[in-house]
């Protein structure tokens, strides 16, 4: 390989390279766009969801504030125990929750998360534990 066809390699890569730079800046651009749409709808949402809540009979509880508060009594089992392993039965067994499959599997699902988030771990396939 001599030294003017080792220039035009660099030079091709060179030139490559500017062009997938431009093409991430480009796309930087638009996602940064995307997401000013997007902060700016949830702001403009914020306040209809406070009035739809005020609105709503006393019993009801939002959705949201539901699925925290599962996360919230998870976490708490595995802060109050860990050291131990739970197995997402025994888990459901722990908390008063259904042990119905479709319930373990949505609970397989948030201990995914949490492992995901680093707050869990798993020592084995089916089980969790808090993170040491």
């Amino acid at each position: 390989m001599n030294v003017s066809e080792l220039l035009r390699l660099l030079q091709t890569e060179h030139d490559e390279t500017t062009a997938r730079a431009d093409s991430l800046r480009k796309q930087i651009e638009r996602l940064t766009t995307a997401l000013a749409g997007a902060e700016a709808r949830r702001v403009e949402l914020a306040p209809t969801r406070k009035v739809i809540d005020g609105l709503a009979p006393p019993d009801h509880v939002p959705a949201a504030t539901e699925t925290a508060t599962v996360y919230q009594r998870i976490v708490t089992v595995f802060n109050e125990h860990p050291e131990k392993v739970f197995r997402v039965r025994d888990l459901h067994e722990h908390l008063g929750l259904p042990t119905d499959e479709p319930s373990i599997n949505v609970t397989r699902s948030r201990l995914g998360r949490l492992v995901r988030q680093g707050i869990l771990e798993q020592p084995g396939r089916g089980r969790s534990q808090k993170r040491t």
